[in-house]
């Protein structure tokens, strides 16, 4: 039967519970509608846009205005159902769809012409590689321009418009110029569709005289989209469980490992579904965090080779049998190529196809029904988790400040734990952020999101604003390096005038201490900022907005008393000032194998 997107499933937003950490699939079934008939004068390009964008479930669009993009401005701020937020910059635009997608499912900038565009280009990137769908819109030159060998400002000076889609073409999965109205509606509807369906980020360039001329294939109000759900090859599927079946059940110590493309599959019930019927061991890889529910009676940690959970890589790398679903190895989740892991016990399983051991190999086999139909053939074995629960020793706790004593990273964290519920998330910025967070154990319905393929310092600044945007129920909890903090730091200002009650946790330890963990240099050295003036700066007086600087424990915990009470309506943000020096144990091991996988000579010729 056909999906209709419409509006968005009531699959929680990025939580920690049975389900994927997309709030919703953007495929929700609807009744059939009967389109609104649309007065002649309001039939415009601009308004199907943006009665489009609310129908797939996008209620706030984040923009930079400029003079290409001014009257489709225009028309999105028209629309009842859609707020339209301006931005600081075209990159934190972009963080900012890129954080809402992640918790609504989909998500949308609007820049203009090739300066916004290659400013924005970046965070589209991102998105592309976290399998994001995310529509960005781009304001364009007039469409009598076309063609006409004019120089246009916000160009290269060419007379060639060409570049900015170039730029695009390998970031999307699809590209729309829309230069005439007699194909527009083609265009934008077949732009949108496609990043639903691929769950990829789509460009739209649209000729700034085109937003709000009327046209007759925009008199109706869009109907509905009918998209065809991705089916498996029924004897693909078929075969591809039984050989799976047959490997596994005879495996002594089977585990399963839930892997970051969990989320774009759709299969995050599917592989709890799995975990509960064969009794097996589950983990997750580090990217995969938040995908899979942490209160699973058999879940053993973060699966990251030489810096996973204790005594997790342990059992997953001494298994004669490990299922893998979606995985993806890069330098960074394999620890520098660093994994203990063995092909020909491994079951890969991919959004739409499935590798067992050495072979054989099936594909037009989704995820979601390979898990399901797996999980009704295993035999419960149990064998992996009971090797785990005899081998683990609770963690220790950090050593005991002394009074006034300066803060500690683990301490930290330590409090930041207590503050996690079901109604909070976490964002975690690259860098230290990463490995300390990882730590952390959410509870049922905790939000949990960070950037580890393409690993972009600043993500986060914007990420937090589209995902406390996307999800206002939740307080959002941001920890973010002082180096990461100052690639993006403008947007704070728009948090705040969309009123946001964020918690920033600033980790000021004087540079960039990941990548000095893989090769110091002056170079990661920055400049000290007074960052809790900065924040009342741009608070200026506007909004609501609560700052403390801490430099030990007592002072943590005075601030996040504050920060949970009295100013729990406010955004707060907390300067920790901590040693250069203090990494967690797990950034050192990572980054010293990193460095060492950086610094391969060349093979010889």
């Amino acid at each position: 039967m056909d999906t209709k997107i419409g509006s968005l499933d009531t699959c929680k937003p990025s939580s920690n519970d049975v389900c994927c950490p997309t709030n919703g699939t953007v495929s929700t079934i609807q009744s059939s509608v009967s389109p609104t008939i649309v007065s002649t004068s309001e039939a415009t390009l601009g308004r199907h846009l943006a009665r489009r964008l609310v129908q797939v479930g996008v209620t706030d669009v984040f923009s930079v205005p400029g003079d290409f993009n001014l009257t489709l401005l225009d028309h999105l701020i028209a629309e009842p159902g859609l707020n339209l937020i301006g931005c600081c910059n075209e990159l934190n635009a972009g963080y900012a769809a890129d954080g809402y997608a992640r918790s609504r499912g989909v998500g949308a900038c609007v820049v203009t012409f090739t300066v916004g565009g290659l400013s924005v280009l970046n965070a589209i990137a991102g998105a592309y590689s976290e399998n994001l769908p995310l529509i960005c819109i781009v304001g364009g030159p007039n469409s009598n321009d076309y063609g006409t060998n004019r120089i246009l400002h916000h160009t290269i000076g060419l007379p060639d418009f060409s570049q900015e889609l170039r730029c695009f073409q390998t970031v999307t999965c699809y590209q729309a110029v829309v230069n005439n109205l007699e194909d527009a509606h083609e265009l934008i509807d077949t732009a949108i569709s496609t990043a639903l369906k691929e769950s990829k980020p789509v460009y739209i360039s649209i000729g700034c005289n085109l937003p709000a001329i009327p046209h007759p294939t925009f008199s109706r109000d869009p109907v509905p989209f009918s998209l065809s759900p991705k089916l498996s090859n029924k004897l693909g599927l078929e075969a591809a469980v039984e050989a799976a079946a047959e490997f596994l059940n005879k495996a002594v110590k089977p585990v399963i490992v839930g892997g970051p493309k969990l989320r774009v599959a759709k299969a995050c019930e599917a592989f709890v579904e799995l975990a509960d019927a064969s009794g097996y061991a589950v983990a997750v890889m580090p990217s995969a965090k938040g995908l899979v529910p942490e209160q699973h009676p058999r879940f053993i940690g973060t699966y990251w080779g030489a810096v996973s959970t204790a005594f997790c890589a342990e059992i997953v790398e001494s298994a004669d049998a490990y299922l893998f679903a979606g995985p993806i190895y890069n330098d960074y989740s394999s620890v520098g190529y660093s994994l203990l892991l063995k092909k020909e016990k491994a079951i890969i399983v991919q959004p739409d196809r499935v590798v067992v051991g050495n072979g054989p190999a099936f594909g037009c086999v989704l995820m979601k029904d390979f898990l399901r139909e797996l999980a009704k053939r295993l035999h419960h074995n149990n064998t992996a988790y009971e090797n785990y629960h005899r081998i683990f020793v609770p963690e220790g706790h950090p050593l005991k400040s002394a009074p006034k004593e300066p803060l500690r990273v683990n301490v930290l964290f330590q409090h930041i734990q207590k503050m996690l519920s079901g109604e909070s998330a976490v964002i975690a910025e690259t860098g230290d952020s990463w490995f300390n967070c990882q730590k952390l154990k959410l509870p049922t319905g905790c939000g949990y999101e960070f950037q580890m393929q393409y690993g972009s310092i600043g993500w986060s600044v914007g990420a937090t604003l589209g995902y406390a945007q996307a999800v206002p129920e939740k307080r959002v909890i941001a920890c973010i390096g002082d180096g990461s903090f100052q690639v993006t730091a403008q947007d704070v200002s728009t948090m705040l005038r969309c009123g946001q009650k964020t918690i920033i946790f600033l980790i000021n330890n004087g540079g960039y201490t990941i990548e000095v963990e893989i090769h110091d240099g002056p170079y990661n050295v920055i400049k000290n900022w007074n960052y809790t003036a900065l924040v009342d700066a741009i608070h200026n007086g506007e909004g609501k907005c609560w700052t403390a600087k801490v430099f030990c424990e007592e002072e943590l915990i005075e601030a996040i008393e504050t920060a949970t009470g009295a100013k729990k309506d406010c955004l707060c943000f907390i300067e920790v000032i901590v040693h250069k020096d203090d990494t967690s144990k797990e950034l050192l091991e990572w980054g010293s194998r990193v460095s060492a996988a950086n610094s391969r000579p060349p093979n010889p010729q």
